[in-house]
């Protein structure tokens, strides 16, 4: 009898174990963000090398936006752990209350912007708007600023402009010489007022990434603004096209966990391993988008070479005008109203 029950409550030890193992290996949060050649390089980057320091599973989805995380929240049926979102979306998602508070004894924000760091999300990735312009029209000698962009007699051509208010606004400003440490809080009027000055110049108003990256590609414009990872790319490629981080409009994704999350506490984790120094490092080596945390470029992992393509590196940052996520979180929606109906006047 005592054999017995020495083996029952061995087999019960052992039960209870295979449990626990079972229990870690079932441990997993999703995350989603953008998808495409981003989302690729953030599994290398961040993803995979998180899931392997924690021992987790981190599963993959994709989001259009503020208003998926809108949708799952409201009807009490959050999917996902962690969400990637625009800065200015994260602005708005707290001001509805979307988004779960981020526990800073997890995550460290040593060497991340004050303004990209809040209570229920924070900063993770940089990239920019810039100028480009083909080499075969311009020579040498093409727009430097955005001013040169607005200048018509100075440099004719056929010209791309975003179809994004928050973007299109602040290079306008700057087109109008607007200083570009007093751009925000952005005179939305005077914006606008520029913006008039080169509406009838404009050949389109693009709508992604790809529109854009395609328009220049095949000479339909001489010169557009551009995401920097679009240009990166028409630069790899061997277009005849050059820009620079001149006068870029520097903006933030950030993450957030909704309100409402199945793995709280496990995301704060993950959260935390993907801003580290060692993590940030690597998304450069993978894509155009750049570390949040400038720690990223003290720990010697980035190469010093490639430092000047690098759209956050600190030489970059000071050539740029941030996007300020509060400002928009204040005006996006009367603002873009404002957009749509200047563009179909």
């Amino acid at each position: 009898m005592r054999r017995q029950r020495i083996t029952a409550l061995l087999a019960g030890v052992a039960l209870m174990a295979i449990g626990s193992v079972a229990a870690k290996a079932e441990d997993s949060i999703t995350v989603a963000s953008w998808g495409g050649a981003y989302q690729d390089a953030q599994r290398v980057s961040f993803f995979e090398p998180t899931a392997k320091a924690l021992g987790i599973t981190i599963k993959e989805d994709t989001t259009n936006g503020l208003d998926d995380v809108r949708l799952q929240v409201a009807g009490n049926a959050v999917k996902w752990d962690l969400v990637e979102l625009g800065s200015d979306e994260c602005a708005r998602g707290t001001k509805e209350g979307l988004f779960e508070k981020l526990d800073y004894s997890v995550i460290k924000s040593d060497g991340i912007p004050a303004k990209l760091v809040h209570d229920d999300w924070i900063g993770i990735t940089y990239y920019s708007v810039v100028l480009i312009y083909r080499t075969d029209k311009y020579g040498d000698n093409g727009p430097k600023t955005w001013a040169d962009f607005w200048n018509v007699e100075k440099f004719p051509g056929k010209r791309a402009l975003g179809n994004f208010a928050t973007e299109t606004l602040t290079v306008a400003a700057l087109a109008d010489g607007v200083p570009p440490d007093k751009v925000y809080p952005l005179d939305i009027d005077r914006a606008f007022k520029s913006l008039e000055k080169i509406k009838p110049s404009v050949s389109a108003w693009w709508t992604s990434g790809g529109q854009a990256m395609q328009m220049v590609k095949d000479g339909e414009v001489d010169m557009a603004s551009i995401w920097n990872g679009r240009a990166s790319v028409l630069v790899g490629s061997g277009a005849p096209v050059h820009f620079t981080y001149d006068q870029g409009a520097f903006q933030a994704d950030c993450m957030v966990i909704p309100k409402g999350a199945k793995n709280k506490d496990l995301a704060m984790k993950a959260l935390a391993m993907f801003l580290q120094p060692d993590i940030q490092a690597n998304l450069p080596m993978h894509i155009a988008n750049g570390p949040v945390n400038v720690k990223a470029f003290e720990i010697g992992k980035i190469p010093a070479d490639k430092l000047p393509d690098i759209v956050s590196s600190p030489e970059n940052v000071k050539k740029q005008v941030l996007i300020d996520p509060d400002f928009w979180a204040e005006h996006m929606v009367e603002v873009q109203e404002r957009f749509n109906n200047f563009l179909q006047e």
